[in-house]
């Protein structure tokens, strides 16, 4: 686990929970954070959590990953909150996430591009995957640019597989750059949600070492693959997602993956969304705005943030 503290520019997504175990979901961070139990001065900093939220205005804080707590508040001047206003791109248009039912997908229609699956990013392009080999040839190549593997790697910097406690968001716009670049074909993002009542998406790293991880928001590249059944040729969406799985896998199966209720008893996926390539974040609870990294600053620097961390 990490014991670095990392301090950060945030903007506050929510504010939840019942008093003394509130927690503070922040857009540039899947984790789950909270207050320090027997901080003196919580109601005051809860209470300018509340006030930056609502003038969606973002915030300095120190984060222990580790412990999943805010350790200090700070200001921010107003020249970094122009620069951060200025470099925050929305993506344009985006559509609206959906409720869902995980324990009412039926996956031999769920998946089906065109038919259950009719999202407005399909439209942007055309440029599919010809078959299911090319997707485990992307998701392999992906994977062995880990940074808990000794290189050396094809890019640079490394993808941070192996610490998925935080930055999906990263690793997933580094694959997006992976597959449109180098194998020349068309991604989306798929982001799931818990932005309901008490809803937590839980998983188990069980290929780091079989801990529970616990997010407000998971994204992942999502790919359109066509399938030939006989003379029927079909469009499955699959996702690409080294840091959970060892293939890529049907996107029923991704979602079903973040409701584990062994880990917790409020394990849920409220709601999920498909957007282009081009969104980077979400950048509100809701989850129908989402930031944009076109330069792959934002995307860089935080692979290089976390390429010495470890999960469990």
């Amino acid at each position: 686990m990490p014991t670095e503290r990392n301090t950060e520019i945030v903007t506050v997504a929510a504010v939840r929970g019942a008093k003394n175990a509130e927690e503070i979901l922040f857009n540039e961070k899947q984790q789950i954070f909270s207050l320090r139990t027997q901080e003196k001065s919580r109601p005051e900093l809860l209470g300018r959590l509340r006030e930056v939220l609502k003038k969606n205005e973002p915030l300095r804080v120190v984060l222990d990953p580790r412990k999943g707590v805010i350790q200090r508040i700070g200001t921010v001047e107003p020249g970094e909150v122009e620069e951060f206003h200025r470099n925050r791109k929305l993506l344009e248009k985006p559509a609206k996430s959906v409720a869902i039912n995980i324990d009412e997908i039926d996956p031999t229609a769920f998946n089906l591009v065109g038919r259950k699956l009719k999202w407005p990013a399909f439209k942007l392009c055309k440029k599919t995957l010809p078959n299911y080999s090319k997707a485990k040839q992307i998701f392999d190549f992906c994977a062995n640019q880990s940074c808990n593997l000794p290189g050396p790697y094809a890019i640079s910097p490394c993808i941070p597989f192996q610490y998925v406690i935080d930055g999906c968001y990263a690793r997933a716009h580094k694959m997006r750059k992976i597959i449109a670049e180098k194998y020349g074909y068309c991604c989306e993002k798929v982001f799931s949600f818990a932005n309901q009542n008490s809803d937590t998406l839980a998983v188990q790293a069980n290929k780091w070492g079989g801990c529970c991880v616990f997010w407000w928001y998971h994204v992942a590249p999502l790919v359109r693959v066509r399938i030939k059944l006989l003379s029927i040729s079909i469009e499955l969406a699959l996702v690409i997602d080294p840091g959970m799985f060892d293939k890529p896998v049907l996107l029923s199966s991704w979602l079903s993956a973040q409701k584990n209720t062994a880990c917790s008893a409020d394990a849920n996926v409220s709601m999920y969304s498909i957007q282009p390539g081009s969104a980077y974040s979400p950048a509100n609870y809701a989850g129908t705005q989402f930031t944009t990294d076109p330069n792959y600053t934002a995307t860089d620097q935080t692979l290089l943030n976390y390429q010495n961390l470890t999960t469990c």
